[in-house]
This record gives C-alpha cells, structure tokens and sequence, in this order.
C-alpha cells in the first residue's frame, strides 16, 4: 500500500473516530437541549471563534503553510523548517489573541448588528451568544497553535498524532456535555457521574477542556521531530514573507468560504426557534463521508503533491490528481444517495419531535446534493496551494459567497431551512467544477474521469432505489438497524463496480 493510501487510511479511521465520538456527543446534546433558544445560541457563538481559528491558523495557514514548509524541509532539513515554525507560531497566536480581546470587548455589537451573527433573536438570546462567544475565544487562543503544528507535523509526513487530535477535542466535549452542563447526574451500570448544573455554559467549558486535550496529544510529534522554539518573528524573513505571500490571498478564500456559514446562521436566525440547529446538524451528517473521504484523502495528499510540483514531476502530479478524483467520486456519490435515503431512523435518535426530525432529514439531504462537490473541492483547492498559487482559490471562493448570499435567501423563502442547505450544495459544487475547469487548462488530462462518473453514477442509482424498496417493507423491528443493515447491503451491491477506483486508492 502506497503511503498516501496508508496516510488517508490513518486519517479516515481516527477520524472515524471522531465521527462516533462526536455523534454521541450530539445525540446527547440534543437530548439535553433539544432544538432550543439555548442550543441555537451556542452554536452561533461559534462563527466568529471558528472564523478567526480558520483564517488564522486553521484551513486558512496549513494550506499555505505545508508547501512551504516542505520546501524548507526538501531544501535545508528540520533545523531550518522549525525556525521558520516558529516565527510564524509566534505571529499566528500574537495575531489571535489581538483579534479576540477585539471581538470580546464589542460580542453584543457584533452579535445583535442587522448584518451580525444573529440579528433575528430577541435581546436575551443575543446576551447568551455574546457571552458563550467571549469563552470560546479562550479556546480559538489554544487551537491557534494547535493547527499550525498538525501543519508541521502533516509536512513532516506524520499524519498519526493530528488524526487522534479531533477524538481528544470530542472527549472533552463529552466531559462537558456528561458532567458540566446537566443539573440531572447520568448513570452507566453502577457508576454515576457528578452533574454541576451549567447548562449551556458546561457546553463551551467543554470546548476549552477539548482544545487542551487536542493541543497536549501533538506535543509528542513536536518532541519526536526535535522542534526547537525560537522567539523571533522577522517579517523580512524569506521564509515569512513566502508563507504570507501565499497566506493572504488565502485568508480571503477561507473568509468568503467562513461568510457562507456566517450567512447560512444570520439567514436561520429569522427562521422559527431550532433552525440554526437544525443546520448544525444537517452539516454534520454530511460532513461523516465527506470528512472520511474528502478531507482524509486531501489531507494525506498536498505533502506529495507539493513535493512533485518542487520537483518540477508534472506527469505524477496529473496522475496522483486524476486517480484521487475517480476514488472520491466512486465512494461520495453512492454514499450521498444512501444516506440521504436512509439516514431518517439515524435522525431520530435525536430524540426531536417528528416535525424536528423532517426538518433535519431534508436538510441532510440537502447538504448531501453537495457531497460529491465539498469533497473535491479539498483535493482540487490543494492542487493550487501545492504550486503556491493562493490567488484563483481566492476569486473562486469570492464568486460562491457572492451567489450564496442572495440564494440562500430566496430558497429559504420558499424551502424554509432546507433551502439554506441547498444553496450550499449548489455553489460549492459549482465552485469545485469552475476550479476543476481551470485547473485542467493548465494540466491536461487532470479532469478524464468520465468513465468512472457515469458508471458510478448508474450502479449508484439502481442499488440505491432498491435499498429504498427494502426500507418500504414492514417489519416488527426497530427501523434504525433495517435502515444501517439496508444502506450496508447497497453499498455490498455496487461495490464491485468501483473496485477499480478502490485499487487506485491503495497504489496513491
């Protein structure tokens, strides 16, 4: 097996992982709090935290920071790599924490503006946000340095360590979610748990607990590579300058990317009381196949990519492209269909009401019309930063925040929240294919996958409609096993029209 194979296979099982734990952490969050005012407060406090984190030191840094780095590696060997980590580590969290004392200081102007987080809440709701904001602030500082060094570790072609982080964030969380915020204690057999009685609060409590938890499991790769600080910046620094050279067009791709969620929650926010959850929880099961396919393949890919573009290797570059969009187009289509077919018994463990579960299932579905496009798009935004060319992502994601925007609003007039979710997935899907486009003017050959879309694409319909005839028989059990056994046997059916792309995998 090929070491991007085994790279995504790492990512995709502790991600995996993560999925599970984070499941369990919201079918218990949705029991606690149900689709309330409270559970739409914190998750709304969480875009402008989410925002800095993302623009700073998350998507926003490690996409401009890994080809760099893995040029400095390539070049001059760890010493050098780490002094360059180092002053853009001290840079990034001086940064971060500027901008937070900022957004704490004006939270309920920021919250309650016409064009804010939530104008649609009433004043007490905005109160909540405000101060549930000011504490996840405590854990975007924590994160800042976090994401860089998964940048580094990811460069040195470690992928271990920043695949367990995510489940170290969940347990954390569900330490909140257990104990700090329930006033009634949870029993497992003969062991009960303390509940100290914070509510919402105990929520964003967890998050801290999280992201020191998520920081403390990469400082072992840090020891393991022999990282040394040093305490310098140097804005002139050749190293600097070529990681902010390629970071600023990149901090505006991944704010136009941010303002379609800071856009989706603004819109929600005039919706009836649930909405904004509602759409918390339709991306999150989206987000299971695309993060396991998608990002973990993406993830596992620009390290090699870069290096075949600092080695001027444009033939294996085509290559390693075009065999890993065939893989995620034969694993996200089929799964887009079954889920969205099937994922209603897995909604309902919510324990929402039967109106609170339509409303998540369709919006999933929604979200789900974009699978395909999300999951691309983390192969092919990686295939410009791989040669350091931050600037057509930035317009690429300029023109999707522009069409979401009046998009969203009109479907969500006539589709309520669904319609929100829907406009995601057409203008993501239709950002991927315009940067596809591009970039197989300049790579030819990139984009022949044809083949493996339409035969995918019929094998995926017709075991997909029979699933769906299976889940219309009546049967005295319960529904959510029917439909997890019913969604496995239609993956079992068009699995062996995509072993081709399932060989390609294992040689990336």
């Amino acid at each position: 097996m090929n070491h991007i194979a085994r790279s995504s296979l790492i990512i995709a099982v502790f991600f995996g992982v993560d999925k599970v734990l984070g499941f369990i952490r919201q079918v218990l969050i949705a029991r606690q709090f149900d689709l309330s005012r409270e559970l739409d407060a914190f998750n709304a406090a969480n875009n402008l935290p989410e925002l800095i984190f993302v623009l700073i030191s998350g998507g926003a840094l490690a996409m401009a920071f890994i080809p760099v780095l893995s040029e400095y590696l390539e070049k001059g060997g760890r010493p050098l790599a780490w002094d360059l980590f180092s002053r853009i580590a001290n840079l990034v969290f001086i940064v971060t924490a500027v901008l937070s004392i900022v957004i704490a200081i004006f939270a309920e102007q920021l919250v309650s503006w016409r064009l804010g987080i939530a104008p649609g809440f009433d004043a007490e709701q905005q109160a909540l946000v405000a101060d549930l904001m000011r504490l996840n602030l405590i854990a975007t500082l924590i994160f800042s340095i976090s994401g860089l060094i998964i940048a580094s570790l990811q460069a040195n072609q470690h992928f271990l360590l920043p695949a367990m982080a995510p489940a170290m964030y969940d347990i954390g969380m569900l330490v909140g979610v257990l104990v700090l915020a329930p006033t009634e204690p949870y029993s497992f057999g003969p062991i009960t748990l303390p509940a100290l009685g914070h509510g919402v609060h105990g929520l964003v409590y967890g998050v801290i607990l999280g992201a020191i938890l998520f920081f403390l499991i990469l400082v072992p790769g840090l020891i393991r590579f022999k990282f040394r600080w040093a305490p310098a910046i140097n804005l002139q620094h050749p190293g600097v300058r070529q990681v902010l050279a390629v970071l600023a067009p990149r901090v505006g791709t991944v704010f136009f990317i941010q303002l379609i969620f800071f856009a989706q929650d603004n819109i929600a926010s005039h919706q009836a009381p649930g909405a904004v959850t509602a759409l918390v929880y339709g991306w999150l099961f989206m987000q299971v196949p695309e993060s396991l396919i998608g990002t973990a393949i993406g993830t596992a890919l620009l390290p090699t990519i870069s290096e075949h573009i600092v080695r001027g290797q444009r033939d294996a570059f085509i290559k390693a492209l075009n065999h890993t969009m065939r893989v995620i187009l034969a694993l996200t289509i089929p799964s887009a269909l079954l889920l969205g077919i099937g994922v209603r018994p897995i909604v309902a463990i919510l324990g929402f009401d039967s109106a609170g579960v339509e409303l998540v299932v369709w919006t999933t579905r929604a979200f789900l019309v974009g699978l395909a496009g999300h999951a691309l798009l983390e192969v092919v935004v990686r295939a410009f930063y791989a040669q350091q060319n931050a600037r057509t992502p930035l317009f690429a994601a300029a023109l999707a925040a522009g069409s979401y925007i009046p998009m969203a609003i009109i479907f969500a007039r006539y589709l309520g929240v669904p319609g929100i979710a829907l406009a995601n997935a057409i203008v993501i899907t239709s950002q991927t294919l315009v940067l596809l486009w591009l970039l197989n003017r300049e790579f030819f050959g990139l984009w022949q996958v044809s083949d493996t879309l339409v035969r995918v694409a019929v094998v995926s319909i017709i075991g997909s409609a029979f699933v769906y005839v299976l889940l219309q028989i009546p049967l005295p059990i319960h529904p959510l096993p029917i439909s997890v056994l019913a969604m496995g046997f239609g993956g079992l059916l068009i699995l062996p029209f995509i072993l081709k792309e399932i060989r390609l995998l294992i040689k990336l």
